[in-house]
């Protein structure tokens, strides 16, 4: 006779897991953020502030003007040493970073800072002047690096020697650079007006003579 094993099925009554507390894993500070609409910014159902943008004061923008102009001369002189030197490649990144720190200074050029709601700084006559003759300065000895070259990029010299002229009309080195510059580049009627400007100046040149005659022989 085969007797039939009754197996007992225990029941075991298993406890609700409880609901994960804030804060710990499995909440829903691990969960991203809701991108529904009217709940972009927020997580966990707390909103998050807004930073709040600050506006930048008339001292901290004149501040920042005399360090920026500060820091352009630091980089002129460096810029100059490296010309005595011979370093002209030097010079020239010197005279760049120069430039790059006058950058939106110039009293007709836009104050970025505008973007931000606040008044163009006003500089006084001093500072203003400043920035002119460091950036005609910088310019006239960018053009004068270019012409030590093998191979000189008369092109730039041209256009270095003009922006130095836009605030120093009766500039003697930029007139002189521009006119070898036109000349060089094919355009004697513009070489000889500046080498005429120049040698004005400058009668006894021996180099801004050389290149007048050079330039008027071309044209007769």
């Amino acid at each position: 006779m085969q007797h039939n094993m009754n197996q007992k099925v225990l029941s075991v009554r298993v406890a609700p897991s409880p609901p994960p507390r804030s804060g710990t894993p499995g909440s829903q500070w691990c969960s991203p953020p809701s991108s529904s609409p009217g709940q972009r910014g927020q997580w966990n159902h707390g909103q998050v502030n807004p930073v709040e943008r600050v506006e930048p004061s008339s001292q901290s923008c004149m501040g920042d003007v005399t360090s920026r102009i500060e820091q352009a001369l630091h980089y002129k002189a460096e810029g100059n040493q490296c010309y005595r030197e011979g370093h002209y490649q030097r010079a020239i990144g010197r005279y760049h970073r120069a430039l790059m720190q006058l950058r939106g200074l110039e009293t007709d050029a836009p104050s970025p800072l505008q973007a931000f709601g606040a008044e163009k700084v006003k500089l006084s006559k001093e500072q203003t002047e400043l920035i002119e003759d460091t950036q005609a300065t910088c310019y006239n000895n960018l053009a004068a690096c270019l012409l030590q070259a093998e191979e000189v990029n008369y092109e730039r010299v041209k256009d270095y020697s003009l922006k130095v002229l836009q605030k120093q009309p009766e500039n003697v080195k930029a007139l002189y650079r521009a006119g070898v510059a036109f000349h060089h580049l094919g355009d004697q009627e513009r070489a000889l007006h500046y080498l005429t400007k120049a040698a004005r100046r400058l009668p006894n040149d021996a180099n801004v003579k050389k290149y007048l005659q050079l330039t008027e022989s071309k044209l007769n």
